[in-house]
């Protein structure tokens, strides 16, 4: 075998190593991106102009993610956020759209207590999405209902999706169900909403507890 023909082989052989570290490093990055975004991902990726790009713009939420000084509640702040939750659901039997607001408004002060930006509301959601993308879709949903009431488009039914949603994301920035009730006494049972206040049919899944991983 000429030496010309071996430096042909060898530079081949590189090249395919080469190839194969790039194509392993881009696969792992991907796993990592679609665990840590979730559906996240599927949305970023599916609006972006190439799967590159999207990526891209998910590593820059990590990068902006890990600048933040996330702050732990301290059991006090939790059982004062309980509290406040309850008057909300409470407040909605006879005022429900001011108990929207009022959701929307305790969501967002939770949200800038745990040390997130609460200045924008894209912001607001790519900062969010790091640790919180599987309950994002809901403060989307609630968000979105939240708008339509302002301008007198919701129905009574609509607001009371709006709280359920609203209560998925506190829950999830809480670290718990914000709701205690007495029904509830085993650990690991999820409380039950008393149907007076809001939740019907949909208490069921309207709050999974939250991942302690996540946090």
């Amino acid at each position: 075998m000429s030496p010309t023909l071996v430096i042909i082989l060898v530079v081949v052989v590189v090249l395919l190593v080469i190839a194969a570290i790039v194509f392993g490093v881009r696969a792992s990055r991907r796993r990592k991106l679609q665990e840590t975004f979730g559906p996240e991902y599927d949305r970023v990726v599916g609006d972006a102009d190439s799967r590159t790009a999207g990526e891209r713009e998910l590593e820059e939420r990590r990068k902006r993610h890990a600048e933040l000084e996330l702050k732990p509640l301290s059991a006090e702040n939790k059982a004062r956020y309980s509290v406040a939750w309850e008057e909300v659901q409470i407040l909605f039997v006879d005022a429900p759209e001011r108990a929207v607001t009022t959701a929307d408004e305790l969501v967002t002060r939770l949200i800038a207590e745990r040390g997130y930006p609460t200045g924008d509301y894209d912001e607001q959601l790519a900062t969010l999405s790091v640790e919180h993308a599987r309950t994002l879709e809901h403060y989307r949903d609630a968000h979105a209902i939240s708008e339509r009431s302002r301008n007198g488009d919701a129905e009574t039914e609509d607001l009371r999706q709006a709280l359920v949603h609203y209560r998925v994301l506190f829950a999830d920035l809480l670290g718990e169900d914000p709701v205690r009730s007495e029904g509830a006494t085993a650990q690991g049972t999820e409380p039950a909403v008393p149907s007076q206040k809001i939740n019907d049919h949909d208490s069921d899944v309207a709050v999974s507890r939250p991942d302690a991983t996540s946090r």
